[in-house]
């Protein structure tokens, strides 16, 4: 079984390929989205205080335990034929899946990525007002000083992103070709009978998880 599994992934079968290259433009671009969104967030929540900061941080924590088939429900609730978005036609397409991806990490790339912020900021404060910075000239130092801990938080997401299997299960269908990921590509084989493409998918999902942790290693020793 698993030198079949071997087998496919040296063969480079076009279904594998598919459901593989599917999986990474999904979660690369959910990553990329929800980075730009979190990374400005997490400066403005460190840079500015406003009345409702620590509810929005509440509502922000919280969403860190939501299940992700919650997200998936929700979604398919709002895009389904009597949805308020049905309009839209998104269900069961690789859009839907990005948008899934993207409300799962976004508030884990909020979390990490402010805390970072907090810490330079501490100490950066009061040079930023003796030379009385802007607002974006604050949120553009940070960013610089961080950088590399946004390109960890960014790693850390991407690796949650890719894992995930249930809100793209729901609102993506599993169609093969279509929306068949790593991961629910791993379920549907498996309960199909075929543990060959099932474990040949899940090789391929340890290999691009090992190799994330080892980049995560890497800036994590490079930091210190």
């Amino acid at each position: 079984m698993i030198s079949d599994s071997f087998s496919l992934i040296l063969s480079l079968e076009s279904s594998y390929i598919d459901i593989v290259a599917l999986s990474l433009f999904v979660s690369v671009t959910a990553t990329f989205i929800a980075s730009i969104f979190s990374i400005l967030s997490a400066a403005y929540l460190t840079i500015n205080n406003f009345k409702l900061k620590n509810i929005l941080m509440l509502i922000i924590h919280s969403l860190l335990a939501l299940p992700p088939v919650v997200i998936g429900l929700v979604l398919y609730i709002l895009f389904s034929n009597n949805g308020i978005l049905s309009n839209y036609n998104l269900l069961y397409t690789v859009k839907i899946m990005i948008i899934a991806q993207v409300i799962l990490i976004t508030p884990i790339l909020i979390t990490l990525c402010k805390e970072s912020f907090d810490y330079s900021y501490n100490i950066l404060k009061e040079y930023l007002i003796s030379i009385r910075a802007s607002k974006l000239k604050q949120t553009i130092t940070l960013i610089q000083e961080c950088k590399l801990n946004i390109i960890l938080n960014t790693l850390v997401a991407f690796g949650r992103a890719l894992s995930e299997v249930g809100a793209i299960i729901i609102v993506g269908g599993n169609i093969s070709y279509l929306t068949r990921t790593m991961t629910t590509g791993i379920v549907v084989e498996t309960s199909k009978g075929d543990l060959s493409m099932a474990l040949s998918l899940g090789i391929t999902l340890l290999l691009i998880s090992l190799i994330i942790n080892f980049k995560i290693y890497y800036f994590k020793i490079f930091l210190k």
